[in-house]
């Protein structure tokens, strides 16, 4: 049984789409896009810096349309798919939920709406390496901290005020070996982005909605979600609640999911697949050159 998991922001780095763009076909659904959003997604995929795909309001349509971008490239017929934060996105697109238009639409109005909720506090996040879920989350929440993604393997990042975080690198959790601030412009999956809950709330009524073609898994709490009004509620409350991607994979284990395979610009949820799923086997998308090495994966595995 195959699952297809799409990344989330902080993935991007400097010209990844650019070997995206060679395939037929490719350039022009972006352009497609591109202008359907008002962001020139070639130009921030193949020439812009680390400094301007860090911007959410740009990382994140980045991101979703290199996924949908990299699965049409991988064609492939998954049994389930899930993603990691604004990869949700990319995830409800794929199993059919709303199109992928509407999919660049969705992700370019919450993207804004998190870069303007972010500029209100200054605020941030930061890795934690190591250490007891247990112990962490008590410490993280005495100390005003959000556990904002539960990430399994032990690791949790942690989300809030700039001051927060500096007094956590100061005062860490037992058992935590270090804390790594991320490259991201807010506090995200907290209560510092409740504005941006409502923006996309009004977003969401325009949508056409149809119930996922294939198994969809939540971040919310790791369940599968049948119903396609259900899944875009939880995109809404999503960005101001923590992503629990710790029980989407202890639900890739109770479905019996074999092979997992992670779209445009992978690595980073295979990472945390090789140590929380033993048995599965794994590929992450990072260039075209990859997709051979999936087929041949999902030819084994997708059958299911």
């Amino acid at each position: 049984m195959l699952v297809l998991v799409a990344p989330g922001q902080g993935a991007q780095t400097p010209g990844f789409l650019t070997p995206w763009l060679e395939l037929p076909g490719a350039a022009d659904r972006i352009a497609g896009w591109s202008d359907a959003i008002g962001l020139d997604l070639a130009h921030y995929g193949t020439k812009a810096d680390a400094d301007e795909i860090r911007d959410t309001a740009v990382a994140q349509p980045l991101l979703v349309a290199a996924g949908l971008l990299s699965a049409a490239a991988l064609d492939a017929s998954p049994a389930v798919v899930a993603g990691h934060s604004v990869g949700e996105i990319t995830a409800a697109a794929l199993a059919g939920v709303i199109d992928d238009e509407a999919a660049l639409r969705f992700v370019r109005t919450r993207g804004l709406g998190m870069a303007e909720a972010a500029a209100v506090t200054e605020t941030g996040m930061a890795a934690l390496l190591g250490g007891d879920p247990d112990v962490t989350v008590p410490h993280l929440e005495k100390l005003g901290l959000t556990p904002a993604n539960v990430n399994g393997g032990g690791q949790i990042v942690a989300a809030g005020t700039a001051a927060q975080i500096a007094a956590l690198a100061e005062d860490k959790p037992e058992g935590v070996r270090r804390v790594v601030p991320l490259k991201v412009a807010g506090a995200f999956h907290t209560s510092h982005m409740a504005p941006a809950v409502e923006r996309l709330r009004e977003a969401a009524t325009a949508l056409k909605v149809a119930d996922p073609k294939i198994t969809y898994v939540s971040n919310a709490d790791g369940k599968t979600v049948a119903a396609g009004d259900e899944v875009i509620s939880r995109l809404v409350g999503q960005v101001a609640n923590p992503v629990r991607w710790d029980l989407c994979m202890e639900t890739f284990a109770e479905l019996g999911v074999t092979a997992l395979i992670e779209a445009a610009p992978g690595g980073t949820l295979v990472g945390l697949a090789k140590r929380a799923l033993p048995g599965v086997q794994t590929l992450a998308l990072k260039t075209p050159d990859d997709l051979d090495a999936a087929r041949a994966l999902i030819s084994e595995h997708a059958g299911a």
